[in-house]
């Protein structure tokens, strides 16, 4: 977590700066706040989206009215919040991973830098089975894909969702084909494992913990290298402790913002995210029970924090073959 440390006193420096020297304007809306969430509801975005918005509510005095608009991987959502007038009256949220790699799947005309990022957690994936299911280890979910190839069925929020972008990972790695299956959402994606549906989610942890506590989906690894602690569970061990080596980058969450929106809103949201959303509890508490990382920032640190994982995926995409527009032509370079 060093380097958000890092982000929060930049950012506040830099807001600071902004208000000696006179340049800060104060926005105050003067009308509820639209903000779409591109996924369907009870998925990690739209869960801490909501309560996100119900601390900003505190700081700007007006309502944030969420709109789910699921479809195409979260595109359709963002698309409409592209299009919106740029008042600053219309936002959107998700995964940058999946905000930065739009364009390079050929899904949507945008990136990262278009938008005014205001990071709050960091999700992370899980290889959850249902929890009746044969598969006790991750050797034995290796072991049956290779087995019985493209057969094993997973379920993710769709393609350019962080559940594919895990699988893909964790496929990769292990050497694995699997039977893809798309829901409109991560908790869609999580309920089809839980009622046997599909055989397994590499869906966030957000998604899957009540399932996990319920003991309707067994948790086999985080896709990653580090263990994560799931409250009313215990420890799920790293995907590294099984496929030596194993790394992948952190995909942050946030609201975003359209650049080109009056610029006295993302000063003010910039303020809000330097002086009280880097301290905020009731975030905090949901990270904690979620098994999410509480990781607020903004700006140019927040740009810099979410491109390693949009640089990944996008890459792992095109080595694939899945991508539609080479990374390197729209600004993503090769790792």
């Amino acid at each position: 977590m060093k380097p958000i440390l890092s982000a929060r006193s930049l950012l506040i420096a830099g807001v600071l700066s902004l208000a000696a020297s006179g340049a800060f304007a104060q926005w105050k809306p003067t009308k509820p706040i639209t903000l779409i969430v591109p996924w369907a509801p009870g998925g990690s975005t739209d869960q801490v989206t909501r309560v996100t918005a119900a601390e900003l509510e505190k700081y700007l005095g007006q309502k944030i009215v969420i709109l789910n608009q699921p479809g195409a991987s979260g595109s359709v959502g963002t698309k409409n919040a592209m299009e919106a007038p740029r008042d600053g009256y219309t936002w959107t949220a998700g995964g940058a991973k999946d905000l930065g790699t739009y364009k390079v799947m050929g899904m949507l005309d945008t990136s990262a830098k278009d938008w005014n990022l205001y990071l709050n957690v960091a999700h992370i994936a899980v290889i959850g089975v249902n929890a009746d299911s044969p598969y006790k280890t991750i050797p034995d979910l290796i072991a049956a894909m290779k087995a019985k190839p493209g057969e094993i069925s997973v379920a993710t929020a769709g393609v350019n969702s962080s559940g594919n972008a895990a699988i893909e990972a964790f496929a990769k790695a292990a050497g694995v084909t699997y039977k893809h299956v798309t829901y409109d959402g991560g908790a869609p994606a999580a309920v089809a494992t839980a009622s046997g549906e599909t055989q397994v989610t590499t869906q966030l942890a957000a998604e899957q913990t009540d399932m996990i506590r319920a003991k309707k989906i067994r948790p086999l690894a985080v896709v990653g290298d580090k263990s994560l602690e799931i409250e009313g569970f215990g420890t799920v061990p790293p995907l590294s402790q099984f496929i030596p080596g194993f790394k992948e980058p952190i995909n942050y969450f946030g609201i975003f913002v359209p650049k080109g929106t009056p610029p006295e809103v993302a000063q003010t949201l910039d303020k809000i995210w330097a002086t009280e959303m880097v301290k905020n509890e009731a975030l905090r508490k949901y990270a904690q029970a979620r098994g999410a990382i509480f990781a607020p920032a903004a700006g140019e640190d927040a740009q810099k924090a979410v491109f390693p994982a949009i640089q990944a995926y996008a890459w792992s995409q095109q080595a694939a073959g899945k991508a539609k527009v080479s990374p390197d032509t729209v600004g993503i370079p090769k790792p």
